[in-house]
């Protein structure tokens, strides 16, 4: 991971100046807190919107951590993602009632749509497909999440408008 310093990519965090001194106010204003490597993840991750591999390698040698250990933390919390999400994201609900009442076949429908699979941001940054556990609206299952916005009962069929609301903005 070390190596991840050496040779960092132009769309990385820490080749843009503006985004770079984020990084390094956030590791300046949290090292010495306890946790730290918690707490500066976490700002970094909301004000910044990922975590690249040499952002934790930047961070593990200011905070004179293991580099295991900040990608141990990254890559245990899902919160936490590596790369940069699109302006919006769609999460489907894997809960029990919502795989049972449907969601696998409206990831197939949005996968035919967007073009992307889970896990992925289309080309134009747009959206971002997310999987995500019971978000407690089982009754409404299968359940869509846009951004924050909850959408219940999806159907397939449904799906693709649903998706042009978010496409267009």
């Amino acid at each position: 991971m070390i190596k991840a310093l050496e040779n960092i990519p132009e769309t990385d965090p820490l080749s843009k100046p503006d985004q770079r001194a984020v990084i390094d106010q956030v590791l300046a204003d949290n090292k010495d807190l306890p946790g730290a490597t918690m707490v500066v993840l976490n700002e970094l991750q909301t004000r910044i919107g990922h975590i690249s591999e040499p952002m934790q390698a930047y961070v593990a040698r200011k905070l004179r951590v293991p580099p295991g250990t900040v990608h141990g933390v990254v890559s245990f919390y899902s919160f936490f993602t590596t790369q940069p999400r699109g302006r919006h994201t769609i999460k489907f609900c894997m809960g029990t009632a919502c795989y049972v009442g449907g969601t696998p076949q409206l990831i197939e429908k949005a996968k035919q749509v967007l073009g992307i699979d889970v896990g992925q941001t289309t080309k134009d940054g747009a959206i971002t497909m997310e999987i995500c556990r019971c978000v407690g609206a089982c009754s409404q299952a299968p359940v869509v999440v846009m951004d924050e916005e909850v959408s219940g009962r999806v159907k397939p069929n449904k799906l693709p408008q649903l998706l042009r609301k978010y496409q267009s903005q």
